[in-house]
Order: structure tokens, then sequence, then C-alpha cells
């Protein structure tokens, strides 16, 4: 059974490692390999990566009882904005990032926010419109000095009385 739970600064270099991860296992066919290896390597390269972990609201989800190994994760950053979805490429496809989605946006809700917005990847586009979301524009961006084709897309939050 897999357990969430909160991430905390200290977990940075687990986080960094899922990043990465993610982005080289699952990323080929739909990314350049020079754009796989920028959009990596960024988890080592500036502190964003820190920054978005320590400032943000960010749930982990571990495998089994182990706390300590990280297999997903998700960050609100700020509180309105998903900023980090992602998982390895050994757990992908288990609903770990589904599961993350949900408690992400529960807790995004719990704190008063009535949407979420977010840039979403080729990677994690189909996964956020089967779960509601809904492209606002399509964008160019630079990321790591590389071009990216990305989707800023929202979704409405229900608030629970």
């Amino acid at each position: 059974m897999d357990i969430l739970r909160q991430l905390e600064p200290s977990d940075f270099l687990q986080v960094a490692v899922v990043y990465r991860d993610a982005v080289m296992s699952q990323a080929q066919g739909l990314y350049s390999q020079v754009q796989i290896e920028a959009w990596a390597a960024n988890a080592e390269r500036d502190n964003g990566l820190r920054t978005t972990l320590e400032r943000g609201l960010g749930l982990a989800s571990c495998a089994g009882e182990d706390l300590s190994t990280i297999e997903a994760i998700a960050v609100l950053d700020p509180i309105n904005r998903l900023s980090l979805l992602y998982c390895r490429g050994r757990a992908c496809r288990q609903g770990r990032a589904t599961i993350l989605l949900h408690a992400i946006e529960d807790q995004a809700r719990q704190r008063g926010c009535d949407y979420l917005h977010t840039e979403a990847s080729q990677l994690s586009r189909p996964l956020l419109e089967r779960e509601g979301w809904r492209v606002d524009a399509e964008e160019e961006a630079i990321f790591a000095g590389e071009r990216f084709l990305r989707w800023r897309m929202m979704k409405e939050l229900i608030l629970l009385p």
C-alpha cells in the first residue's frame, strides 16, 4: 500500500532524483534528446527546485511502509498553482500521480482555493485532462536553454461546506 506524506525541505535530494528519473524515463518520444537532457539536469543546475520545495506545499507518495523512499511528488507553489507533479519511471502507471493530484487538490481546497492552474508538459497534460483540467492556452517556453511546447491549464475546485 502506498502512503502519502508531507514533503519537507530535507527531502530535496530525493525530490531531485524523482524529478530527473521521471524526465529521463518517460519523455522519450515526446521530446528531443537535447530537451530531455536539459530538462532532467535542471534539478541540479539551479535553486529553483529547492526554492519551490521550501516555499511550497508538497506531498510525496512513498513505497509501502517505508516513508523514506519517495516514488512520486506533487507541489503547490504558490497555493493555487501546481508547480511539480513527477513520478519515477519504475512507479508510473500505478495511479500514484492521480492519487497525489487528488490529494493536492484537496489541500488547495481546504486552504480556500477555488481554482488551480499550471503549465503542463506533454507528460502531464493527458493526466490533467482526464482529471478535469482544461487547457487555457498553448505556449512555447525556454527552459534550461531549450524551447518547449507546454499548455497553461486550470481546474475549478468545488469548495466543500
